[in-house]
């Protein structure tokens, strides 16, 4: 993506601070962000040009403790479950233990929110809300027709060749966590419909 797209940005209009769980892909990206709130973020697996931004972070709002995290793992890991997403079309869904991994990593944590997947995930385990709002840039056939149209790299331009093919396209999205020193509640604001049909 070129820019975050208006429909993000006006999703997050009125909040007080955004976490940025990694993939941002470029500074101009804070900036846009901070134009609305000041912007916690740390850094992904596709944030090779921001190597100061930090691999997870503490940020302690209303008194409770937010751990973000991206999420990836070693390749060892991420590469067979990155190939068999994309053989599969889209129908194996990757990652599944992450949210399990990153509780046992961080057992302190009100929240742990993190990234790297993509998909929406809402859970609470062990008094722990895991929390991953999805992400604004998605596959799908317009994504991948675009990317390719930048003339990628030999490796990523045959992934692409597959991955336009997917069946499985998950709709952008963002999260919102109203915190309180009662309660951190979280919800998932879909980019694919119009922002005024949200409940």
């Amino acid at each position: 993506m070129e820019r975050i797209p208006e429909r993000a940005l006006e999703a997050l209009q009125g909040v007080n601070l955004i976490i940025h769980a990694g993939d941002v892909n470029g500074e101009e990206a804070i900036s846009e962000l901070a134009r609305i709130a000041p912007v916690e973020a740390v850094r992904g697996d596709h944030d090779r040009y921001l190597p100061g931004l930090p691999l997870s972070r503490e940020v302690i709002v209303e008194g409770k403790r937010i751990v973000v995290v991206h999420g990836n793992r070693s390749r060892w890991l991420e590469e067979p479950q990155t190939l068999l997403w994309t053989l599969s079309l889209g129908y194996f869904r990757p990652h599944r233990k992450l949210p399990v991994a990153l509780r046992r990593r961080f057992v302190s944590a009100d929240a742990i929110v993190f990234g790297h997947t993509h998909t929406p995930h809402v859970q609470v385990l062990d008094g722990t809300l895991l929390f991953n709002p999805g992400g604004v840039h998605q596959w799908n056939p317009v994504t991948t027709s675009l990317r390719l149209r930048q003339r990628p790299g030999w490796f990523e331009w045959s992934w692409l060749q597959v991955a336009r093919h997917m069946r499985i396209h998950i709709p952008p999205s963002v999260g919102i966590l109203e915190v309180s020193a009662s309660a951190i509640v979280p919800s998932v604001i879909s980019l694919g419909e119009r922002l005024g049909d949200r409940a």
